[in-house]
């Protein structure tokens, strides 16, 4: 197993090495893990709901099954039947007990759903923190694209070109204006 972990290891260290030089990789690996966290809590809540709702039916049924046995009692104390009455007595008792247990149970349910929609806030906040950062990261590469781009596009006109440089005929003209202006503003004084 040694050799695996160091392979293990060694990959993990190229791929870390490999993001810190690409951070906007890095963004867009920490965008997809946080989409997969979106999916995953998602799919949590809708679970931890359904099985909410489930509880709320066992709850009901269990209240309507307390409310049966305890019209029965009446009955059987209404009739005399206390030989009836009383292991009524003690089903009515535990069913209570069972509800009690099932809403302590969907009272879990509601605490967590109420966890993982936080959790679900959470990350969609973060989600949308990277996205801002991957969409700054790729403007900032753009625009540093496009910067070098102009200037490898200026350094290969200047060699190439064999056609009179504007631009060096404006900054001439410019010069020698200025210079004038420079010589008559002297020559006032």
């Amino acid at each position: 197993m040694g050799l695996f972990d160091d392979l293990s290891r060694f990959l993990e260290n190229r791929l870390e090495e490999f993001l810190r030089n690409n951070p906007h990789l890095e963004l867009e690996a920490l965008l997809e893990q946080l989409r997969e966290q979106e999916e995953d809590t998602l799919k949590l809540i809708a679970d931890l709901q359904l099985q909410e709702k489930q509880a709320e039916e066992e709850i009901l049924a269990t209240a309507q099954e307390i409310q049966r046995w305890h019209i029965r009692i009446e009955k059987a104390k209404a009739a005399g039947r206390l030989d009836l009455a009383q292991p009524a007595q003690e089903r009515e008792a535990a069913l209570l007990r069972e509800g009690n247990q099932r809403w302590g149970h969907m009272q879990g349910l509601r605490e967590r759903i109420a966890q993982a929609k936080e959790l679900l806030h959470r990350v969609q906040q973060r989600r949308q923190e990277v996205k801002a950062k991957a969409t700054q990261a790729q403007a900032a590469r753009t625009s540093y694209r496009a910067e070098q781009r102009l200037e490898t596009a200026g350094w290969n006109r200047a060699g190439t070109s064999q056609q009179p440089d504007v631009l060096e005929e404006t900054f001439c003209r410019w010069e020698t204006q200025d210079e004038l202006d420079r010589l008559k503003r002297n020559m006032n004084k």
